[in-house]
């Protein structure tokens, strides 16, 4: 396949014209190959960020690094599986609450496939989390198969599944030390390799929650909801919580939905976004140990629970978003995430 001069789509976005589907899955092809050189891509995602990023753009360029992703070879389970993730970049130092419900679904028997990083902009990535449960980061996509299988999800570290993108990350780093945003900053959750056909998304920022909806519709998603927890001033977190307004927005089954929910609408008392903190992975890791046995903070395990019901419903084991809270919370703080926090050790200590 041709590569396509890249100057030539610079000029179309600085020009404030869309790409097309076909023009953004050429540039992201380009911007993978190591033929063209680091100043053009450089001046690419910088007219792309400055037009700004449509649905249809992210959907392309997440269509050609799922292609060019490696293959974990989990398709069988993907049709029911569910990815909670969260865009990260909202600056807030929050704890891993999407890592702590990727435990409790699959407590519940929700096949769930995890895709994620180190952190970047925190102290405690997803990847810092589970690698300090004992989480094998670089395992090879057949005992990551096993983990799916035996524990009921899988990490994808995302370094390991996408050799496409260390033709791109020099260019990130330089433009990131300028302060320059890219459309990678929030590609990450929409190129899972297992390709899950649900997801519930935490948004860095309110502006993203209705496009990263819209893309995952072109994406083909069965059923997604997108949030973003509301700090005020301009403020935010990339979790629905309990101590926020929380504005979601959903994809396929779920494309119905466009709303602001409050946590006392939702049956929750508002908490303290204190409660939400994390630290490292070791003082996150305690944090989880502690919601595992009843004894964290209750703003952060209300939110684990509330996020573990939105999956229940987004999977389709409860009809609304508030109908699996009771079952959430079980699952949360009735022992079944504690034996999965148990089990993941003594599986990868094997």
């Amino acid at each position: 396949m041709a590569i396509p001069d890249l100057a030539i789509l610079t000029a179309k976005l600085a020009a404030g014209q869309e790409l097309t589907a076909g023009e953004a899955r050429a540039a992201a092809r380009a911007l993978a190959a190591a033929e063209v050189g680091d100043p053009a891509k450089a001046d690419f995602l910088s007219a792309l960020a400055r037009k700004g990023e449509t649905p249809g753009e992210v959907a392309a360029f997440a269509t050609v690094f799922r292609e060019l992703a490696r293959d974990p070879g989990v398709e069988r389970w993907a049709d029911g599986a569910i990815d909670v993730v969260g865009t990260g970049g909202d600056h807030a130092g929050g704890f891993n609450i999407s890592s702590a419900v990727v435990l409790a679904l699959a407590a519940a028997g929700v096949k769930v496939m995890k895709h994620g990083n180190r952190g970047i902009t925190s102290k405690c990535g997803s990847a810092d989390l589970f690698a300090a449960l004992g989480v094998d980061l670089e395992a090879p996509p057949e005992r990551a198969r096993s983990s799916l299988e035996q524990l009921g999800y899988v990490f994808f570290f995302a370094p390991g599944y996408h050799p496409a993108f260390k033709q791109i990350v020099p260019v990130r780093k330089a433009l990131a030390a300028r302060g320059q945003r890219t459309v990678f900053n929030i590609l990450g959750p929409l190129i899972n390799p297992g390709r899950p056909a649900h997801m519930l998304l935490g948004s860095f920022s309110e502006t993203w929650v209705v496009p990263l909806a819209g893309a995952l519709d072109r994406l083909g998603t069965k059923a997604a909801l997108v949030g973003h927890g509301v700090m005020g001033e301009g403020r935010g977190i990339d979790e629905i919580t309990t101590a926020t307004d929380n504005r979601v927005k959903g994809a396929g089954r779920l494309a119905g939905i466009d709303a602001r929910w409050r946590p006392e609408e939702l049956g929750f008392a508002r908490a303290p976004v204190a409660d939400l903190l994390g630290g490292d992975a070791g003082q996150n890791l305690s944090l989880l140990e502690a919601v595992a046995a009843g004894r964290g903070p209750a703003g952060l395990a209300d939110s684990i629970v509330l996020n573990t019901a939105l999956g229940l419903w987004i999977t389709g084991r409860t009809g609304g978003a508030t109908a699996g809270l009771p079952l959430a919370r079980d699952l949360v703080l009735g022992g079944a995430m504690k034996k999965k926090i148990a089990d993941t050790r003594e599986f990868w200590a094997t």
